[in-house]
């Protein structure tokens, strides 16, 4: 289910600080896909979800907190 998908998303990233997509993906068991839609909706609700390119190609995704 979506919402507790998201809701781990955050946990996950509260907890590490950053991780790539694709290790996302792998501890969540979804695409790659699935987590780039799940992080865009996070970041149109206000989360403050940020992602940068990585070395591989890929994308580092990290939570803003002040």
């Amino acid at each position: 289910m979506q919402i507790n998908r998201l809701f781990q998303i955050i946990y996950i990233l509260l907890d590490r600080k950053s991780i790539t997509a694709s290790a996302l993906s792998e501890k969540l068991e979804v695409s790659v896909r699935t987590i780039y839609r799940d992080v865009e909706v996070l970041s149109s609700v206000g989360v403050p979800v940020y992602m940068s390119k990585g070395k591989g190609g890929g994308y580092l995704f990290y939570l803003v907190l002040c």
